[in-house]
């Protein structure tokens, strides 16, 4: 599938499952598409008919709360079904309002902010110590660099040359109580991972020619890890959606949905 299209019908696919769920997080969920579009189309060696191959990339998402593009990428891709994705938020579901670990192609159960680079960094250390060419990617969203545990992790991965290792932050610039700036505010952040001794790529996030070309050139590093900083917009596709924190917690009306279907089409 041509890869725009496929972007258009993740958020489709999210914005049907959030409204009809009663659920949350879409913005966060829209401005990493483009990235989940590219990963899972052109950069991840992963089969949906054998996803826990032990050859296979290694894909974690740290922001949990926004699982309902990656649930729609993962159906997209034939990981499971559609029918079994509308199964999301009801009991005994395992598709749970935050990433779980029990549905096909999920690789860490998350949501706890902060945990999902410290377990990169073990899983990349391992197939370095056994001589296993798999890759590990991790996302994290711009927020999330408050914690702490990442900041432990940026030190330790250089430290060890997990030039295996690739982390994405989702720079959208709004997090769940205001914007990055006012809550912590991480600028400059390339200059902060290169003084941790990380190779930086910074992109348009929502380009699908520069993150699959970043994506590339990640590959060609050697000795250390590598951080792509992709420039997003929260909400990014649906005009009233866009840059605005209260599509962190809101579901939308039936008359918003059709709105942000229409938006979404037409954009593709």
């Amino acid at each position: 599938m041509e890869l725009k299209q496929f972007a258009s019908d993740v958020r489709k696919t999210a914005l049907k499952l959030v409204f009809e769920k009663k659920a949350s997080h879409i913005g966060g969920a829209f401005s990493m598409v483009e990235l989940l579009t590219v990963l899972y189309n052109k950069i991840l060696l992963v089969n949906p008919s054998n996803p826990c191959n032990e050859n296979r990339d290694r894909f974690l998402l740290s922001k949990g709360h926004a699982c309902s593009s990656l649930y729609a990428t993962l159906a997209l891709r034939g990981f499971f079904t559609m029918e079994e994705l509308y199964t999301y938020t009801e009991n005994g579901s395992y598709f749970t309002s935050h990433i779980n670990h029990k549905v096909p192609g999920i690789e860490l159960s998350t949501g706890s902010l902060g945990h999902a680079l410290p377990v990169a960094c073990g899983l990349a250390l391992a197939a370095k110590k056994k001589n296993q060419t798999w890759q590990t990617y991790v996302m994290v969203s711009d927020g999330e660099l408050n914690e702490g545990s990442n900041w432990e992790s940026i030190l330790f991965a250089p430290q060890h040359k997990l030039d295996n290792l690739t982390l994405i932050v989702d720079y959208n610039k709004i997090q769940s109580m205001g914007t990055v700036a006012e809550v912590m505010e991480l600028h400059p952040l390339a200059d902060k991972f290169r003084a941790f001794r990380w190779e930086v790529f910074e992109i348009n996030g929502h380009n699908l020619d520069e993150i699959e070309t970043a994506f590339n050139a990640v590959k060609l590093i050697k000795d250390k890890p590598s951080v792509i900083i992709a420039n997003t917009i929260k909400g990014k596709g649906v005009d009233f959606m866009e840059e605005k924190l209260l599509w962190h917690y809101k579901s939308p009306s039936k008359e918003q949905l059709e709105e942000a279907l229409r938006q979404v089409a037409e954009e593709n």
